[in-house]
């Protein structure tokens, strides 16, 4: 579910030369009425505004999001700003707001947290599950923290802010985190391209620790054994999917999946997709 998609059925987005997204060809027929920002062809679509500064540079492109909103072609802005880039999140070249940036195919990062507390009976998992007022895979289970990492704000700081928001972790706590990797897929979703990377941490959390919302973006939580969470990933349509990913990674680094379990070579390697 969370890899698969058709490189021939989207045009390149290009910045300075570079690709940094990919544009399903209804949504480029719709750019193309932006002459002055956007040089429209059937085989690319080159972004021409220019400026010695990201905001410079973007300033154009924001306005043209905030009318594709005004008739119709978006449905929302979210006003968390994600960064194009054809490399790291460090290497932007222009920045599209985060509900737009499957429209335009671009590379989108974020910070998953497995929240783990050690038992008697070995490992035990904490999940959330969605509100069923989300946009996204309302009422899915989900990670105990999770969240966008806009380009104007730290690892760490974003990292904390998630934890705080979505499961009442104090920072201090938060900040105990541990960076273990990433993760990366490509999926087509109805709006368009997600060439994702999610960075993963595992945070082990005290025996009474008990998480509360503050956003009001999970309904409920729970506290599972590892065995539990392994037979909710092989259900379809339980989990928000791109935290299944996250958790397959979680189960390969704790040894709850060995190398002697059916596919497991081909999981390992499925959690790192070349982005295009």
């Amino acid at each position: 579910e969370c890899n698969r998609y058709d490189l021939t059925g989207f045009v390149p987005f290009v910045v300075d030369g570079l690709t940094v997204g990919w544009i399903r060809p209804d949504f480029v027929r719709v750019l193309a009425r932006w002459e002055q920002v956007f040089s429209v062809s059937s085989s690319e679509v080159v972004l021409l505004t220019q400026g010695e500064s990201l905001p410079q540079r973007s300033a154009p492109l924001a306005a043209v999001l905030k009318e594709l909103v005004e008739i119709g072609a978006l449905s929302h802005l979210h006003g968390e700003q994600y960064v194009a880039t054809a490399g790291g999140r460090d290497e932007g070249l222009v920045l599209i707001d985060r509900a737009a940036a499957s429209h335009f195919g671009i590379r989108a990062f974020g910070q998953h947290i497995n929240g783990f507390v050690r038992a008697q009976d070995g490992i035990r998992m904490w999940l959330g599950r969605r509100s069923e007022d989300r946009r996204h895979f309302p009422g899915r289970l989900d990670h105990l923290a999770a969240g966008g990492l806009p380009h104007d704000i730290g690892f760490q700081q974003n990292l904390i802010k998630e934890c705080w928001e979505e499961a009442g972790i104090e920072p201090d706590l938060a900040a105990t985190a541990i960076p273990v990797g990433a993760v990366t897929y490509v999926t087509e979703t109805q709006s368009g391209l997600k060439p994702d990377t999610l960075y993963c941490y595992d945070l082990e959390l005290p025996p009474d620790f008990r998480p509360r919302c503050m956003d009001g973006e999970v309904q409920e939580f729970y506290l599972w054994p590892m065995a539990q969470v392994m037979d909710a990933i092989r259900e379809p349509g339980l989990f928000k999917p791109n935290c299944s990913l996250v958790i397959i990674d979680f189960l390969i680094r704790h040894g709850y999946l060995r190398p002697d379990d059916v596919d497991y070579f081909q999981l390992v390697a499925g959690l790192h997709p070349r982005l295009p």
